[in-house]
């Protein structure tokens, strides 16, 4: 009896792996998939909540009304990117323009070797082995001469011995313009296999003239998809004048000179950081991960205006604050976040300016300085109604903004207020804006990534 229980199961299971012959099967293996945790972020599951203020608006507007959504689930950054996650980038930066050179002299060390293939690519478009340390302290005097000329002149004038000057520091990156592939006119016939005659796109070119940036928007004519894909280059480095320059009459130079650069502040929010930087990273940060992973995510990107409503939320549909309360001091009668808290009082809540993030306890999500500490970019427009433009699934404004757009099209939303602001700029649903060209000491960001599955 026992045996033949055996072969009965053996047979069962040889029926049951067996896939019928000329079925139509699919080609995944049919095992369930978990996407790993990105290292540094949290998970925050779909859901719907209310969108919009909560509150009165400070300055008597009425346009922005409140609507119920639904967003999907997505991973963010439990705090903001501090200046030693951002001074990685910023690294590569700096250590890929040094390998480049070094390779365009004709240092083929530097140079990444095929194995039983030969490498075509010209100097300027050649892999970098990035197993190769960039030789800094090199002994050799032609690496040196080589290298040199990255170096920053007057080192003294930004407190340094020695540092690579930061207006060298150029990132170039190419993203598609899906706006423009959604055109009416620019549809892709799928019947011919062909765009349209008339299909038009209009998109960003960079290039550098005489060591400086030179921004373009230009129109091309639509007949491929390579077609749509326009051209960034940007310089990386924070913008550490704007202390002086936003907040004059004050005393503020130790923090211009030595915020990003040193120590001390390394886990401090990384601020003076343009929209298009953050733009930047985040395509630098997508690259890097990749490149380091068998199976590649979703971009890492900025997150829209409703994911980041909802984050702060914590899942509390109405809640005024991250926290969940109606009040900014808890049940101790202590602040619950990094801001202005009276005239002139900026260290009531323990700090004056920036402070170390998660210095205050995370929200239900477990995401911290949701409110205060600096602001925060997100990747959508500023509309005052776009309330009433954007759908109730994943609802999104965006404006990919041209070189020669007015300034009025480059606004973008900025939302949890920050250490200068008061506590109504601390509400979950109060939204600002800055321009994506301006860099700010009251402004940082921190990156999402969506999830894969459901």
């Amino acid at each position: 009896m026992k045996k033949n229980l055996i072969i009965i199961v053996l047979s069962f299971l040889m029926v049951a792996c067996n896939k019928p012959a000329g079925e139509l099967t699919g080609v995944g293996k049919n095992k369930k998939f978990f996407e790993a945790q990105p290292y540094g972020m949290v998970f925050v599951k779909r859901g719907s909540f209310m969108m919009g203020a909560n509150d009165q608006s400070a300055i008597g507007a009425y346009t922005d009304k409140s609507i119920n959504v639904t967003v999907d689930a997505f991973w963010m950054d439990e705090t903001e990117i501090t200046n030693d996650k951002y001074k990685q980038f910023v690294n590569y930066v700096r250590d890929s323009i040094a390998l480049r050179m070094l390779v365009m002299a004709g240092k083929d060390e530097y140079r990444l070797k095929f194995k039983n293939q030969t490498d075509d690519a010209t100097p300027e478009t050649a892999r970098l082995d990035w197993k190769t340390k960039t030789p800094w302290n090199s002994k050799d005097e032609d690496v040196r001469n080589i290298l040199e000329s990255l170096y920053y002149k007057d080192n003294n004038a930004l407190g340094f011995k020695k540092q690579v000057d930061p207006g060298k520091l150029q990132y170039k990156y190419e993203w598609i313009n899906y706006d423009q592939a959604a055109l009416p006119q620019n549809r892709y016939n799928v019947n011919t296999g062909a765009y349209f005659k008339n299909a038009e796109a209009r998109i960003d070119t960079s290039y550098v003239e005489n060591g400086v940036i030179i921004n373009k928007t230009i129109k091309r004519k639509l007949l491929s998809r390579k077609d749509l894909i326009s051209t960034r280059i940007v310089n990386v480095y924070p913008d550490t004048i704007m202390w002086l320059r936003d907040f004059q009459y004050s005393y503020n130079d130790p923090k211009m000179r030595m915020y990003f650069s040193a120590p001390g502040y390394s886990k401090y929010p990384v601020v003076g950081v343009t929209w298009e930087q953050a733009q930047a990273f985040c395509q630098w940060r997508t690259q890097f991960f990749n490149s380091s992973n068998a199976i590649g995510g979703q971009d890492y990107r900025l997150p829209t205006e409703a994911e980041w409503e909802y984050a702060a939320r914590g899942g509390r549909k109405l809640a005024l604050y991250p926290w969940g309360g109606n009040y900014v001091r808890d049940n101790k009668g202590c602040y619950l976040a990094n801001f202005k808290p009276m005239r002139g009082s900026y260290s009531d809540d323990n700090g004056t300016t920036t402070m170390e993030v998660s210095k205050f306890p995370p929200n239900d999500f477990g995401l911290f300085d949701m409110a205060g500490n600096v602001a925060e970019w997100t990747s959508s427009a500023y509309n005052e109604s776009s309330s009433t433009l954007v759908s109730d699934m994943n609802p999104s404004f965006q404006y990919n903004a041209k070189n020669d757009d007015p300034d009025v099209l480059k606004r973008k939303v900025v939302k949890g207020g920050s250490w200068k602001d008061i506590a109504y700029y601390l509400q979950c649903g109060v939204k600002t804006y800055e321009y994506q060209d301006e860099s700010r000491p009251y402004i940082g960001f921190r990156c999402v990534r969506s999830y894969n599955g459901e």
